[in-house]
């Protein structure tokens, strides 16, 4: 997946290039998250990374692709921000050191195949501390049996997943649900995770 990501971000616009997302923009202007030391895990081109650091946030960006990250550190010489990214992989972090206290994710566990999460979760627990705070979003839908079929398709969270997963660790709360069967892929999630 890695040469896809890497590709993409060096001669095209991604689809997912799409400023920062609603979500977050909402948290930071109602004030739920404020100013603190910040990490967008997979980055991508850093349009949250710079919202961030617009706002005050102390950010480090984290991204397996090269091409991304380069995109990335123009946009924030380009808005006048200063962000630390860093070159790392998410399963198995060797260059990025906690804790934080926000993390965020936007697609990049959702786009894991099941063995790849325990990793990331290894890999992204030592970075909290008590009380930070973790905005998680991703594609969750129950998988028809069509889709199983489809080659390098991104696999939504299950129902109940995230709880699973991470409920021992955080509480959780989910801030944002859209689901149309009439599109594809028909399902998101928003979820705030507060480490305990």
């Amino acid at each position: 997946m890695r040469w896809f990501y890497q590709l993409t971000y060096r001669y095209f616009r991604a689809p997912w290039e799409i400023g920062p997302r609603q979500e977050l923009v909402e948290l930071v202007e109602a004030g739920v998250l404020t100013p603190c030391r910040a990490i967008d895990l997979g980055c991508g081109t850093g349009a949250n990374s710079v919202f961030l650091a617009q706002h005050g946030f102390e950010v480090t960006g984290v991204d397996f692709a090269p091409a991304g990250i380069e995109k990335a550190t123009r946009a924030a010489t380009d808005a006048g921000v200063s962000v630390d990214f860093v070159v790392d992989d998410l399963t198995d972090l060797r260059h990025t050191r906690g804790p934080f206290d926000f993390l965020l994710d936007y697609g990049v566990l959702d786009d894991l195949r099941l063995p790849q999460r325990e990793f990331y979760k290894r890999s992204i627990l030592p970075l909290t501390h008590p009380g930070s705070r973790f905005l998680l979003w991703g594609f969750e839908y129950p998988i028809r049996w069509w889709e199983r079929l489809i080659p390098f398709m991104d696999l939504p969270f299950a129902e109940g997943e995230i709880e699973a997963v991470f409920g021992d660790h955080f509480t959780i709360e989910t801030i944002a649900r859209h689901l149309d069967w009439k599109t594809w892929p028909p399902g998101n999630v928003a979820y705030l995770l507060t480490r305990v």
